[in-house]
């Protein structure tokens, strides 16, 4: 593979008010460059676990309802044949909506005893 190198063009080169080229260690430019590698790590982790709402409601995959109820995901499945849980198959896939999980829980909420 052959790479060829060209010259930037003027566009491309970045010069301060002195006419002095930026470089990375240069504080404003480095600034800018380390604000933008957390913006970008905020992001990838925001992706990571974005679940994009199915008709205003947010439903939650089995591993994200196991660890939230701390059960085994063999558990989901019990629950789900005897159905202890709402849940909805979507293309294959096992989902719960949030609101349903949320009521459940709520319903079956005992105080620990004094």
């Amino acid at each position: 593979m052959i790479f060829y190198y060209s010259q930037p063009s003027e566009s491309e080169v970045m010069m301060n008010e002195n006419n002095e080229v930026f470089t990375l260690e240069d504080e404003p430019l480095a600034t800018v460059v380390q604000n933008m590698r957390k913006g970008s790590k905020w992001l990838s982790a925001f992706l990571e676990s974005y679940c994009p709402p199915l008709d205003g409601e947010r439903y939650l995959t089995d591993r994200e309802v196991a660890e939230l109820l701390r059960v085994s995901r063999r558990t989901l499945q019990e629950y789900r044949n005897n159905r202890v849980l709402p849940f909805i198959l979507l293309g294959g896939k096992v989902l719960y909506p949030e609101s349903g999980l949320r009521e459940l829980l709520e319903a079956n909420y005992r105080k620990p005893l004094e």
